[in-house]
């Protein structure tokens, strides 16, 4: 007879002989005499088994179902519903894309409806995590667990974040039937892809508005996840299930002074890179440029024209003042200010008197900054990344993009913290960028979305 098992995150099958051709995806492991794979392998492996009608004891899952039903009477939107067919269509596995704002939460809630089976969310931080805790605990009869944060209490229904799972699922790999990875664009990186093949869940589902990577990761979720079942963008739902918008870009001059000295540093920066023949825009063009400029001192002075000619270009003078006049323009709105990093951030608050969210923002300040907004209390709230995505604000409808990286993701997600529907709302996004400097580049590449186009 054959026996399934689990330990430490991987499927244990024993009792075939050990050049049995019937099970390819298993791997022969001497030390403990028995047949072995990731715990994601077993749907495939209990598939073949029943397939060829060969006899086994199931030891590995230890998950059950759930009562499932949802205690909140909603009707879905009609997108909602053919996401979750589509993504049933796949046997269960498959990655949703839908804008932020677009109800992506309750295509899960459904699901898990739908599966009734115990549950494991996973979200890349703790906001989210409390997010989905309150939706769960709502939703659901069964009381949720939480896993992170100086929390670990599993239950049929858990709610974790990315760095648990990767810490604790070779231990809880078999409690889950259903696992639902938020912002799956995070599980590519290598820690995460570990956390996903050490859970044995046969049915799986992706949730994320971009998921799209500069790495071209995007390719892993086919595997740990499934294909992308449902997709819609933006643009398909603006108008009538997200808020109408428009983008503006503003073009900030340098003055003489901050253009003089932008080019001096550019030209030191840019000399000492193709003297080092490295290519910027590549794959490993920043790594290598770091050890280059560690080890001289011509590198260390590339290094730090480097970073002037950055600061000049995403905090220009001009920039702050444009921001200044933006802030004063849409008084009566409620403004988020992005930047690329907390020294702006900081700068902005203080030069506009707003309160800032960064990675530093201890967690009842955030909350009280956040309550504060939504009341109307604040006008305005400036912050580098930590708002980028997950983070329910609906009242928001200007974003000021002050600076920020060229990843797409990234923009459509600020795009994104703006598009929560509400009566008459049409929302605004400004896009900040210095003239003729390599921030023209960065924006370009930024703005390569049907969102902006």
């Amino acid at each position: 007879m054959i026996e399934l098992g689990f330990h430490a995150g991987t499927l244990e099958v024993r009792g075939l002989e050990r050049d049995d051709p019937r099970l390819p995806s298993l791997t022969w492991d001497p030390r403990s005499a028995c047949h072995r794979a990731p715990a994601m392998a077993y749907p495939e492996v209990l598939t073949t088994l029943v397939r060829q009608k060969i006899a086994y004891t199931d030891k590995a899952r230890a998950y059950d179902e759930i009562d499932g039903v949802m205690r909140v009477a909603r009707e879905p939107r009609a997108y909602q519903t053919e996401a979750v067919q589509a993504w049933l269509a796949q046997r269960s596995r498959g990655v949703v894309v839908l804008p932020t704002g677009a109800g992506k939460t309750f295509v899960a809630v459904m699901a898990i409806a739908q599966k009734k089976r115990s549950t494991l969310v996973v979200a890349p931080t703790l906001d989210l995590v409390r997010q989905w805790f309150d939706i769960l605990r709502e939703q659901f009869a069964e009381k949720v667990g939480v896993i992170g944060g100086g929390d670990y209490d599993p239950r049929p229904l858990t709610v974790t974040t990315y760095d648990s799972a990767y810490l604790h699922m070779e231990n809880l790999g078999n409690r889950f039937g259903l696992i639902i990875f938020d912002e799956c664009h995070h599980l590519p990186s290598e820690a995460y892809a570990g956390a996903a093949r050490s859970c044995l869940a046969p049915f799986r589902l992706g949730l994320t508005a971009t998921p799209e990577r500069t790495d071209g990761g995007e390719q892993r979720l086919v595997g740990l996840i499934g294909p992308t079942s449902f997709r819609l963008d933006i643009k398909q739902l603006s108008g009538e299930f997200l808020a109408d918008y428009e983008t503006i870009q503003l073009t900030a001059e340098l003055g003489p002074a901050e253009r003089a000295e932008y080019d001096e540093a550019r030209a030191i920066y840019r000399a000492f890179v193709d003297d080092e023949g490295i290519k910027m825009g590549g794959p490993d063009g920043w790594g290598r440029f770091i050890i280059a400029a560690s080890r001289s001192k011509e590198g260390m002075r590339a290094f730090a024209a480097y970073r002037r000619q950055r600061e000049l270009s995403l905090a220009s003078p001009a920039k702050m003042a444009m921001v200044t006049d933006l802030v004063q323009k849409h008084r009566k709105d409620r403004v988020i200010l992005f930047t690329q990093d907390n020294a702006t951030a900081y700068e902005v608050s203080r030069r506009l008197l707003v309160p800032v969210i960064t990675h530093q923002t201890k967690v009842k300040e955030r909350s009280a900054i956040l309550q504060g907004f939504r009341a109307g209390t604040y006008g305005a709230i400036a912050t580098s990344k930590v708002l980028n995505e997950g983070v329910d604000v609906p009242e928001a409808n200007v974003a000021i993009v002050i600076s920020g990286s060229g990843s797409v993701r990234e923009h459509v997600q600020r795009l994104g913290r703006i598009l929560r529907p509400g009566e008459g709302k049409r929302a605004i996004l400004y896009e900040l960028v210095s003239g003729n400097t390599g921030e023209a580049f960065t924006s370009q590449r930024r703005r390569e979305h049907d969102a902006y186009r």
